[in-house]
C-alpha cells in the first residue's frame, strides 16, 4: 500500500509541476502580446504623424506655387509693355526681373549708373514695390543681384579677374541700392527696404552662356531683382515642429 501511495503523490507533484510550467508560459505569452500590440500602436502613431507632416509640406509647396505664379503675373501685368523699352524681362521660374542691356546700366568698369538707368529705375521700382507689397507675407527676401563677365583686361589672371569683378559687381549693387532707397517715391517704402532688400555681386560666378556653350559676355553683364519668398522658412519650421 505504501507504494501506491508514493506513486499516487509522484503523479500529484508531477502534475502539479506541469501546471505551473503552463502557467508560466501563459504568462509570457501573454507578456508578448501585450508589447506587440505597444508597438503596433508606436508603429500606426508614427506613420499617422508622417502622413500629417507630409500633407502639411504638400500643403506649403502648393501654395508656394500657387503664390509664385500670382506674384509673376502680377509683375508681368504691371510691366509687360515696358519690357522692350527697358531691355528687360522677368523669370517666371526665379522670380527674377533681369535688366539685360549693360550699355544701359552702367559705364564699363563703372559702379555710377548711366542717366538712362537712372530714369528707368525711378520709373521701375516705386511700381515694383507697389506690386510687392500685396505679396509681402510671403516675401522673405528681395535681391538686387550683380553679375558680371569673367573677363576684366588682356593678361589679367583668371582668378584676378574674378575678385576685381566681385568687387565691381558689388559696387554696382549697392550704387543701384542706394538709389532707388532715396527716390521719393519710396519714402514710404524705406523701412520695409532696409529690412527685406538686400545688395549682392556675384561678379562671373553665374555666367550667360550661348547656344554653342561659350560665355556670352554681353549678356552676363547684368542686374537683376529677384524675389525670395519663404516656402522653405514654412518647411523648415514644420520639420522642427515635427
Amino acid at each position: 500500500m505504501s507504494w501506491i501511495r508514493r506513486v499516487l503523490t509522484s503523479s500529484q507533484e508531477q502534475a502539479n509541476n506541469e501546471g505551473d510550467e503552463e502557467h508560466h508560459w501563459l504568462s509570457v505569452s501573454d507578456l508578448m502580446a501585450g508589447l506587440m500590440m505597444v508597438f503596433l500602436f508606436i508603429a500606426v502613431a508614427f506613420m499617422r504623424n508622417a502622413w500629417v507632416e507630409k500633407e502639411r509640406i504638400r500643403e506649403v509647396a502648393v501654395a508656394y506655387q500657387e503664390n509664385q505664379i500670382a506674384l509673376y503675373q502680377a509683375l508681368l501685368g504691371e510691366f509687360e509693355d515696358d519690357l522692350n523699352e527697358w531691355e528687360a524681362a522677368i523669370d517666371d521660374t526665379t522670380l527674377s526681373f533681369t535688366f539685360q542691356s549693360p550699355d544701359v546700366l552702367f559705364a564699363a568698369g563703372s559702379t555710377d549708373l548711366q542717366p538712362r538707368f537712372q530714369k528707368i529705375l525711378e520709373d521701375f521700382f516705386p511700381r515694383y514695390l507697389n506690386i510687392l507689397m500685396q505679396f509681402s507675407a510671403s516675401i522673405n527676401e528681395v535681391r538686387i543681384e550683380g553679375h558680371t563677365s569673367s573677363v576684366w583686361g588682356l593678361g589679367t589672371p583668371d582668378e584676378e579677374a574674378y575678385f576685381n569683378n566681385m568687387e565691381l559687381s558689388q559696387g554696382r549693387t549697392r550704387t543701384v541700392l542706394n538709389y532707388v532707397y532715396g527716390l521719393d517715391d519710396v519714402a514710404v517704402f524705406q523701412t520695409w527696404v532696409k529690412s527685406n532688400v538686400a545688395a549682392v555681386g556675384f561678379s562671373s560666378s553665374r555666367l550667360q552662356l550661348a547656344e554653342d556653350g561659350s560665355e556670352d559676355r554681353e549678356g552676363s553683364r547684368r542686374v537683376s531683382f529677384r524675389v525670395i519668398t519663404n516656402a522653405d522658412t514654412q518647411i523648415r519650421k514644420i520639420l522642427e515642429q515635427g
